[in-house]
């Protein structure tokens, strides 16, 4: 059972990496073959389809940016601090992103809209997921009184999901950093604004 799961964690992991590289479309079984060395009866045994490949790679992206985004979360020295370590996980989203491909919840977002719907949900559960994560640190700043009591921590963690996210997509597109540059001083420009005194 053992050599099974290492052989389960190979396949998705190598195929995350295609996935996020190449695009779900574009990458084959036999391509995850290729890069696992495993032949078609290993990955089929324990995957069905491509589609459950898709869906447990997904899942494992997900946990890896997770503890991204934990670990920011443990550096922070403050609410502020927290924040912008979150946002500079992608600092480097040309040459060096968490998951080499860029982010794997906007690459999933655009391949999956109409045209795998229970992929398209388990991206909007995590960006939904993504948003509370961020909204939680927000009211925690509020309840230590780093920010006043009329910011809307929902809101705010919306919208510093989305301008990441831009901010990601932009870089990835024009192959240079400064999108992610610009959103990170506007994300502190504006978390400062909202700052007690």
């Amino acid at each position: 059972m053992k050599k099974q799961d290492e052989i389960r964690e190979k396949i998705v992991n190598q195929a995350m990496l295609l996935f996020n590289t190449k695009g779900i479309a574009q990458t084959s079984v036999q391509d995850i073959m290729a890069a696992t060395g495993l032949p078609k009866g290993a990955i089929y045994r324990r995957f069905k389809t491509k589609e459950l490949i898709v869906l447990a790679a997904f899942e494992q992206a997900g946990q890896i940016l997770q503890q991204f985004f934990a670990q920011a979360e443990r550096e922070g020295t403050c609410t502020l601090d927290k924040l912008m370590k979150i946002a500079a996980i992608y600092q480097d989203a040309v040459d060096n992103p968490p998951i080499p491909g860029g982010c794997p919840l906007l690459n999933t977002a655009v391949e999956s809209d109409g045209t795998f719907p229970e992929l398209r949900q388990k991206a909007a559960e995590a960006y939904g997921g993504m948003v509370r994560f961020i909204q939680a640190i927000i009211e925690q700043g509020v309840r230590n009184k780093e920010f006043r009591t009329d910011i809307d921590a929902a809101e705010m963690a919306s919208f510093l999901i989305e301008s990441m996210e831009g901010a990601i997509m932009a870089s990835r597109l024009t192959g240079s950093n400064d999108p992610i540059k610009r959103n990170m001083k506007y994300t502190e420009i504006l978390l400062r604004s909202y700052m007690n005194e």
